[in-house]
């Protein structure tokens, strides 16, 4: 049997309310080093609150969050950034005047003792210009490296917003609906560079289009009302009956 020493991030009993709200309720998970697991629920589940929890942004209630063995429960959101934990948004977020690589740069030097210097270019060297490159390169925008990030279409501020998390050089990667508002023809595109990411980055993701988590992912867990209903491989997910009552029943209600 594993130990919270041997995963990537492990949840022990974490809760979270809000008033007489319940939004996390006693959620326990083990994700492994370089898996790929989605988180999944109709609307109100919790998932984004528990990306929170993870992240920082909020404290929990209850319970530990440890990562690599480590126990994050009591760290600030900074600090875990610092300890490996990269994240997206729902809402893409940006900086529109700047172009890809000075957003990507500015990204990569959040972790630096010159993260307040003025910009440079990628042509200079050292870790931080090194990430950045890297993150330009795995974001599949090399071709619109000067181009302002407002010129972007909605799906290429999206692969922006994803090499900006990686430009911390995470451990863990923790994507929230990075498919959001994109159109049929883009969606594709986010798939890709999701699929292409390094296989020792261990990818925790939200998404709505249960189809295109399936397809990205090695195990699924189900929240429904802030717990955990069901947990597996993408295919015993996809015949859960009771993942397929919530989605199809009425269960948003």
């Amino acid at each position: 049997m594993s130990t919270a020493a041997t995963e990537a991030l492990t949840l022990t009993h974490v809760s979270r309310a809000f008033g007489a709200l319940k939004a996390v309720e006693d959620v326990s998970l083990s994700v492994r080093p370089g898996e790929r697991r989605a988180i999944i629920g109709p609307n109100g589940a919790g998932k984004t609150t528990l990306f929170n929890l993870i992240s920082g942004e909020l404290p929990v209630n209850s319970g530990h969050i440890v990562l690599f063995g480590r126990d994050i429960t009591s760290l600030p959101a900074y600090r875990r950034t610092a300890q490996g934990i990269g994240r997206t948004y729902q809402i893409t977020n940006i900086f529109p005047a700047l172009t890809v690589t000075e957003n990507i740069v500015l990204a990569a030097q959040g972790l630096s003792r010159r993260k307040f210097a003025l910009l440079g270019s990628l042509s200079t060297g050292g870790p931080v210009r090194e990430r950045a490159k890297a993150a330009l390169a795995a974001s599949g925008l090399g071709a619109k490296a000067a181009t302002p990030a407002r010129e972007l279409s909605y799906g290429e501020q999206r692969q922006l917003e994803i090499a900006l998390a990686l430009a911390s050089n995470p451990r863990v990667l923790l994507l929230d609906e990075p498919a959001a508002g994109l159109s049929p023809a883009e969606r594709p595109e986010v798939a890709q560079l999701m699929r292409a990411l390094p296989p020792t980055l261990t990818v925790v993701l939200i998404e709505h289009d249960m189809d295109l988590a399936l397809e990205l992912v090695d195990t699924v867990t189900c929240l429904h009302f802030g717990r955990v209903v069901a947990e597996g491989d993408a295919e015993g997910i996809r015949h859960n009956t009771t993942v397929q009552e919530i989605y199809l029943g009425a269960a948003d209600a």
